[in-house]
C-alpha cells in the first residue's frame, strides 16, 4: 500500500497545494473518543487521485493549508458517513469542509440501501473486501504500526475509486443537490451548540418531574454540560444522565443521603457532591412563581398518534414518489422534532437557532406545502417565515 506519512508543515503545504487543483479528494479521519466530550484527533487521510497522504496531526502545528483545502468551494471533498468527521473537523480546526459528497448519504437516495457502511458500499461497488479490524486501535499512540496506516490509507483509496460512479447515479437522478444540501444543513447543526439553560429537555424521563424538580434538573443538566465543555469529558464520566433526574426528584440535603440514592457512583459524590448538593440547596430558596413548567410529553398530546400516523404517510409518499427509503425522508426522530416544533414554546431546535430538519435543506422544498394541510400541526406560512 502506497502512502507518504506527512508530518511537517512544508510537506502538508505543498500537498494541499498540489490537491486544490483537482476537482475532488477522498477525505476520512481517524480519532480517539473513549472518555472526552470531543474526538481527539489522531490522523487525517486525503487522497487527491495522484497521492495519497496520512497527515499527522500530533506533529504538525500551522494547519493553514489544510483548512484552507478543505474550505476550497472548488475541490469536492467525498467523505463516508461525516458526521463524527464533521465533529472533529470543527474540534479541532474550527472549520467546516465543504461542499461535501457524502457516501453513505449519496447511496441511499439512488436506492442503494440505507445506511450502508463503508465495507458493504466498497464491496457493492468495487468487489473489494475492507478488513476493519483497526477501527478501535488507539489512533494516538506514536509510532503507528504498518497495520494500521494501511488499514487507514485504504479508507480513502476505495473512497475515491467509487466516487465517480456514485456520483453519475446521483446525477441520473438529478439529486446531487440533495447531497450537499444534506451536509451542508449537517455542518449547520454540529456548529450549533445548545444553551445550558435548554439541556434540560434532552433529558430522558424530564417530564415525570414537578415544576420545582424541573428547575432542578435544568440547573443540574445545565451544570453538568458546562462541566464536561470546560474539561473536555464525555457527559456520562461528569455524572450520568439518570442520576440527574435521581437527584432532581429526592432532593438530597447531604452526602449521606446523595449516596443512598439508587445508582449514584461513589466516585460521583466524591468528586462531584458538593456541587450537585449546592445546586439543590440553591433551588430552595427560589420563589415557586420563577419555577420553570412542566416538560411536556408528545405521546400526551391529544392527537399526537394520528399526527404522526399523517406525517409517516406523508413521508412514504414522498420516497416512492423519488425512490428513497422512508426513513431517509423522514425518521421517527425527525417527525417528533417537528411534532416538538411546532406544538410547545420551548424546545431544543428552536433554542438552538434552528428548523426541523422536515422543513430544511432539501426537505423543505417537498414537505412544506403538504404539511401546511395538516391541521393539527397548527404550522402557518407566518410561523414558517418568522423562524427561516
Amino acid at each position: 500500500m502506497q502512502y507518504n506519512f506527512i508530518t511537517s508543515n512544508q510537506a502538508l503545504a505543498d500537498f494541499c497545494q498540489q490537491a486544490s487543483q483537482v476537482e475532488a479528494i477522498a477525505v476520512d479521519t481517524e480519532f480517539v473518543r473513549t472518555r472526552t466530550l470531543y474526538p481527539q484527533l489522531g490522523l487525517i487521510q486525503i487522497y487527491d487521485g495522484k497521492q495519497l497522504v496520512l497527515v499527522d496531526p500530533l506533529a504538525i502545528d500551522d494547519f493553514s493549508s489544510l483548512t484552507e483545502l478543505l474550505t476550497n468551494p472548488n475541490v469536492v471533498k467525498v467523505l463516508h458517513s461525516c458526521s463524527e468527521d464533521l465533529e472533529t473537523f470543527w474540534h479541532a480546526f474550527k472549520v467546516m469542509p465543504s461542499p461535501i459528497f457524502d457516501s453513505q448519504f449519496a447511496a441511499s437516495i439512488v436506492g442503494m440501501g440505507s445506511a450502508l457502511g463503508y465495507a458493504k458500499l466498497v464491496e457493492m461497488m468495487l468487489d473489494v473486501t475492507v478488513d476493519k479490524g483497526e477501527s478501535r486501535t488507539d489512533w494516538l499512540a506514536r509510532p503507528l504500526r504498518d497495520e494500521q496506516c494501511d488499514y487507514a490509507a485504504k479508507d480513502v483509496l476505495y473512497l475515491f475509486q467509487l466516487y465517480p460512479e456514485l456520483k453519475a447515479r446521483v446525477e441520473d437522478q438529478n439529486k446531487l443537490s440533495w447531497v450537499y444540501a444534506e451536509i451542508a444543513h449537517l455542518s449547520a447543526k454540529k456548529q450549533s451548540l445548545i444553551p445550558l439553560d435548554s439541556v434540560y429537555l434532552t433529558i430522558k424521563n424530564n417530564w415525570k418531574l414537578s415544576n420545582k424538580a424541573v428547575l432542578i434538573l435544568k440547573m443540574l443538566a445545565a451544570w453538568r454540560t458546562s462541566t464536561a465543555r470546560l474539561r473536555d469529558m464525555a457527559l456520562n464520566f461528569v455524572v450520568r444522565e439518570e442520576n440527574l433526574v435521581s437527584i432532581a426528584l429526592l432532593q438530597p440535603s447531604s452526602k449521606n443521603e446523595l449516596r443512598s440514592i439508587e445508582g449514584i457512583n461513589p466516585h460521583e459524590v466524591r468528586i462531584h457532591g458538593d456541587a450537585l448538593l449546592a445546586i439543590v440547596a440553591e433551588c430552595q430558596n427560589v420563589s415557586e412563581q420563577t419555577y420553570p413548567p412542566i416538560v411536556k410529553r408528545l405521546n400526551d398530546v391529544e392527537n399526537y398518534k394520528n399526527t404522526v400516523a399523517s406525517v409517516k404517510k406523508l413521508c412514504i409518499s414522498i420516497a416512492e414518489k423519488y425512490a428513497i427509503p422512508p426513513e431517509l425522508v423522514g425518521s421517527k426522530k425527525q417527525i417528533n422534532q417537528l411534532l416538538k416544533w411546532c406544538w410547545f414554546n420551548q424546545d431544543e431546535t428552536r433554542d438552538m437557532g434552528l428548523q426541523p430538519d422536515l422543513l430544511s435543506s432539501w426537505r423543505r422544498a417537498l414537505f412544506v406545502n403538504e404539511l401546511l394541510k395538516i391541521e393539527a400541526l397548527n404550522l402557518s406560512s407566518e410561523l414558517l417565515e418568522v423562524n427561516s
